[in-house]
């Protein structure tokens, strides 16, 4: 009986550490995707139901079989063994959008989140014998964000040290180019998109380097200058991004911009900064960063860019929407089969500047006109300008259009709906005028006090730009049913689905040729 009982023991110690490899490996993919912030991570784990996972459950069942003295060890440990197993195959089995980086720092707190679970796994061992270590293991696979939040408190003082050698190091490469021009663009949405055109552009006349991806972080910015910025290079263009107060001044104290960009000032990450004020103050971080010789480049269709004077550097405002205070405007808009034609007035001193461009919709043509107002201040031939511009791709997931096979348009504007950029989605997509027009979407999200008032108004408009809507998830489903629910789109022609898979599933047997599908924002794996 005891062979027997070793046997179990040792089976269910086997199980659960391999189970512990695999939860520990989600646990950090979403501390990493929360920024290895412990506060925003721990709000990711109580707003979401995570606490109460199917798995945790059932290991939690696992441990009462196991704790239980009138059920025997052996009964126990089965039940436990198979819910292990269970849970191992589910978490290997599972596609994520966004999987686990396995950079320098996650090794760092993986490595360091098994030390702190061995610790009570020997302690048990030493006092109650081997037969234990199961036990303790299927302990800590309930426990394990407090393991894994432990691991990453402790290791702070490590991670600040290591930060701020490179960060020093970066200081240093860009001390040694003193003729570099360094470009900020931030904005509660279309920095990207911006950075794109602008790089684009630029390269036609200037060596110049970009931060990649979204390597929008004071960590992602002195990657990219360690790692990818030029000895040659005339420019800089450094997205960035804030989440908080004072993010943008930390990345400005670093790459001291001559130049900056603020694209939008609108209600994202309003969850973090609470008020749309604390949202301006951020992004204008950076034009309080530049120097008096400087250049200030604002999207003056947003009144909270609109109503934020700038007096310590030369500014100069876009607008599409609206013009009225603006020294560039864009008019005669015509969206053609290759895209759109468009004029910039300068309202200065009456020069026009028409180009044409694959892109389309308002926000593309707004983040256009903030590349070229710095092109021109830069010195670039308009003829130069016009090539580049023309010649500039679509930037993926961001209001790209393309044509797939079956004859369906695909409108991709997946990347961090806004309030903003969904509605001008919106309206490209009630342009379309064959076929049927279908969104698939889950909403707006980091949206604070106004989620369900933004996801209400996104309804509401898809109602009367799409002929079916698809809604994914549950996270916003009561806002966005509710808006829809206002018509003209008729009650038949509204679905709820749980997953992206089901969506694709449904749109299968919904669409034809000549329809036109939008797929408006996709939510990362840190919300159901």
């Amino acid at each position: 009986m005891n062979l027997l009982v070793n046997i179990t023991s040792t089976a269910l110690t086997v199980a659960a550490a391999a189970d512990l490899w695999m939860v520990f490996s989600r646990d950090l993919m979403m501390l990493q995707q929360n920024s290895y912030r412990n506060e925003r991570y721990t709000r990711w784990f109580n707003q979401t139901g995570e606490s109460t996972s199917l798995g945790r459950i059932f290991c939690c069942i696992g441990l009462l079989f196991l704790l239980i003295h009138h059920i025997p060890f052996i009964a126990g440990a089965a039940v436990a063994i198979i819910i292990t197993v269970w849970q191992f195959c589910s978490l290997r089995a599972k596609k994520y959008k966004k999987p686990l980086v396995w950079t320098p720092r996650a090794k760092r707190i993986f490595a360091t989140s098994w030390i702190l679970a061995a610790v009570p796994v020997a302690i048990f061992w030493t006092l109650y014998g081997r037969w234990t270590s199961g036990i303790t293991l299927m302990a800590i696979l309930v426990l394990s964000p407090l393991f894994m939040l432990l691991a990453n408190l402790l290791l702070r003082p490590i991670e600040a040290r290591i930060n701020r050698r490179y960060y020093n190091e970066a200081a240093r490469i860009l001390a040694s180019m003193p003729g570099l021009k360094v470009i900020g663009i931030t904005g509660s949405y279309g920095k990207t998109s911006t950075k794109h055109y602008l790089f684009r552009i630029l390269q036609e006349q200037f060596p110049t380097t970009m931060t990649p991806g979204s390597f929008n972080t004071p960590m992602g910015v002195i990657r990219t200058i360690r790692e990818h910025l030029r000895p040659y290079d005339e420019v800089f263009i450094c997205e960035m991004g804030a989440k908080n107060i004072g993010d943008i001044k930390e990345i400005c104290d670093l790459v001291h911009p001559w130049a900056g960009i603020v694209t939008a000032v609108g209600e994202q990450h309003l969850e973090s900064f609470k008020t749309i004020e604390n949202v301006q103050r951020t992004k204008f971080e950076l034009i309080d960063a530049l120097p008096s010789d400087g250049l200030a480049v604002v999207n003056n269709d947003f009144p909270k860019v609109a109503d934020r004077a700038v007096k310590n550097v030369e500014c100069r405002r876009y607008a599409v929407a609206n013009p009225e205070g603006a020294d560039f405007t864009a008019t005669d808009i015509r969206y053609t089969p290759d895209g759109t034609e468009f004029t910039i007035h300068d309202n200065n001193n009456g020069n026009d500047i028409t180009l044409s461009t694959k892109l389309v919709g308002e926000c593309n043509i707004s983040n256009l006109m903030a590349a070229v107002i710095i092109a021109l201040k830069l010195g670039m031939p308009v003829d130069k300008i016009k090539y580049a511009v023309a010649r500039i791709e679509q930037v993926e997931h961001r209001l790209n259009i393309k044509r797939v096979p079956g004859g369906i348009t695909i409108i991709d504007d997946a990347f961090n709906s806004n309030p903003q950029g969904s509605r001008m989605a919106l309206d490209v997509l009630s342009r379309m005028t064959q076929g049927k027009r279908i969104i698939i979407t889950p909403g707006m999200i980091e949206l604070g006090a106004l989620q369900t008032q933004a996801n209400e108004e996104l309804g509401r408009h898809a109602a009367k730009c799409a002929d079916i809507a698809i809604i994914v998830g549950h996270y916003n489903r009561e806002a966005l049913l509710k808006g829809l629910a206002s018509g003209p789109i008729s009650e038949d022609n509204i679905h709820a689905v749980d997953t992206f898979n089901e969506a694709q599933s449904l749109l299968q047997t919904l669409s034809s040729p000549g329809d036109t599908v939008l797929y408006e924002n996709d939510l990362p794996d840190t919300f159901k």
